[in-house]
């Protein structure tokens, strides 16, 4: 075996998957994360925010790039195909975005482990492991060089998906919570044998129990934002996951030995929340924005089931159908539940934040809005629609945030984006219905029927030779980290928007 020189020691990089900022920064302060709480004791952290941050999908993609969303469009699993009506899967590895490691020299090697949404493996100096224990893996486990996915499997098992399951009993989640354990462990003894037998430039282990865990187990919590359900074991299960990985970076800091500078990354948080999906379709609908096609005279088959199947039902019976027939179903459904030449604005399905998009000329197929200010004057009308939306079981506003993509990013109409995002006020309760001045909007419940989402706030710290900031440095743009992790290794990165962060970039 061919061990590290003596007093080399690499950039490390730690990424906790959708690891609330909250916890990181309570649990490294008060012991319970001590690898966590080392590295805030000798350097400092922020949370990152800003407009990048407005949906969870796509913010690894924006974290490891530096590319804005406004430049490579991902922000969730499903996207409209632009000039068309079609939706069809959106994924990290589709785009042509490439992680800030790509930048670097042939001299650098590197040991990269399950960071998401971020292109295959690539053949540079090192090894690269993808998919292989990750939140939500849509691709088989790769790896480079190609042949050590065998060895990672002989020695450590074959991969083993562990998905959420909302409605699982409390049976199933022990089994759940003893599955992400396990996992945490399998995960933290690999990453030390392959790092043990060589010298890295670049280490990047990113650990996702935490964000299966998060959702799945915070209904248990008695800390902030969970529900105080006493559950045994369970009680402390979001808390004993980010200890164990926690542990397991000390244990990766150990074989590494030396004095290395270490990133501790998120890439959001997590809050309660119910999905929104009926209440998003609903207000286009019932407020006038979008119309359903003319009943058709005859008999229709189809379209009689699917008004007399409940939508719950309906949602288990697409279950039994293969990934790709079900998105082949939503997709036509969407294409034809909507007469195009009568809809001002339509919404992009999707289960929390409401996605929004002008039917604008030029851009769809049968646009009907003119751009300029026909475009602009839409979207205020159907905001002020938004923002008169009252949950009838709090008297609140049900609408917290209403982001308009052209002021978040600047220039013309998006083409990929939405034109609008909503950000539902966060609620323990299911909302089951809103009122406006002109109408009630109600939803039914979906299959998948979850009480959390994303938040939109993720977590940075550092510590190291060459970090010289101390303490909190507040709120940070997301797309800082790349340019930040590149400047330890004296790579300029000029085309992209963000800047190194102060005090956690390398000293001249």
């Amino acid at each position: 075996m061919t061990r590290k020189p003596a007093g080399s020691s690499p950039l490390v990089v730690f990424g906790f998957d959708a690891g609330d900022p909250r916890f990181l920064r309570q649990w490294g302060a008060d012991g319970t994360l001590p690898t966590v709480g080392s590295i805030l004791e000798r350097g400092c952290w922020a949370r990152t925010s800003g407009p990048e941050m407005f949906c969870e999908h796509g913010m690894w993609v924006s974290l490891v790039s530096g590319e804005s969303r406004a430049k490579h469009g991902y922000h969730y699993f499903r996207q409209l195909v632009p000039r068309t009506y079609d939706l069809a899967p959106a994924r990290g590895r589709f785009l042509d975005v490439q992680p800030f490691w790509r930048r670097l020299g042939k001299e650098q090697r590197l040991a990269v482990v399950d960071v998401p949404d971020v292109a295959s493996p690539s053949p540079q100096p090192g090894f690269q492991v993808s998919e292989w224990a990750t939140h939500y893996p849509y691709f088989p486990a790769e790896t480079y060089p190609p042949e050590l996915i065998q060895k990672v499997e002989e020695s450590f098992g074959p991969r083993r998906v562990i998905h959420e399951k909302p409605d699982a009993t409390k049976d199933e989640d022990l089994d759940i919570y003893r599955q992400l354990m396990d996992r945490v462990r399998r995960k933290g003894e690999l990453c030390r044998e392959l790092l043990s037998d060589d010298r890295f430039d670049l280490v990047f282990v990113v650990f996702g129990e935490c964000h299966t865990g998060g959702h799945q187990f915070w209904k248990y919590q008695t800390s902030p934002g969970g529900s105080a359900r006493e559950a045994g074991e369970l009680t402390d299960a979001v808390k004993n996951l980010y200890q164990a990985i926690d542990r397991e970076l000390g244990l990766v800091l150990e074989e590494l030995g030396g004095d290395p500078n270490v990133f501790v990354v998120s890439s959001v948080g997590l809050k309660p929340q119910w999905p929104a999906q009926g209440l998003n379709e609903a207000v286009c609908h019932r407020l006038g924005y979008q119309h359903s096609p003319e009943a058709q005279p005859g008999f229709n088959p189809v379209h009689t089931l699917r008004r007399l199947l409940p939508q719950s039902l309906r949602d288990r019976l697409s279950q039994v159908l293969s990934r790709e027939a079900q998105e082949t179903l939503i997709s036509d459904k969407f294409k034809s539940s909507t007469d195009w030449s009568r809809t001002r604005i339509f919404c992009i399905p999707s289960l929390y934040t409401g996605q929004f998009r002008v039917n604008l000329m030029g851009r769809e197929p049968q646009g009907t809005v003119e751009p300029g200010v026909d475009y602009d004057r839409t979207l205020d009308e159907f905001e002020r629609d938004l923002n008169q939306l009252i949950d009838p079981t709090t008297g609140k506003a049900a609408i917290k945030t209403v982001f308009r993509t052209k002021d978040l990013f600047g220039g013309d109409p998006p083409e990929i984006l939405p034109d609008l995002f909503a950000e539902w006020r966060e609620a323990e309760h299911w909302v089951e219905r809103v009122v406006h001045p002109r109408a009630e909007i109600c939803q039914e419940k979906t299959d998948f029927h979850r009480g959390t989402d994303h938040a939109p706030h993720g977590f940075v710290a550092a510590a190291g030779p060459d970090v010289s900031a101390r303490g909190d440095l507040g709120d940070v743009c997301p797309l800082s980290l790349a340019p930040t992790l590149l400047s330890h290794f004296q790579v300029e990165a000029d085309d992209l928007p963000g800047e190194a962060l102060e005090g956690m970039s390398r000293r001249d």
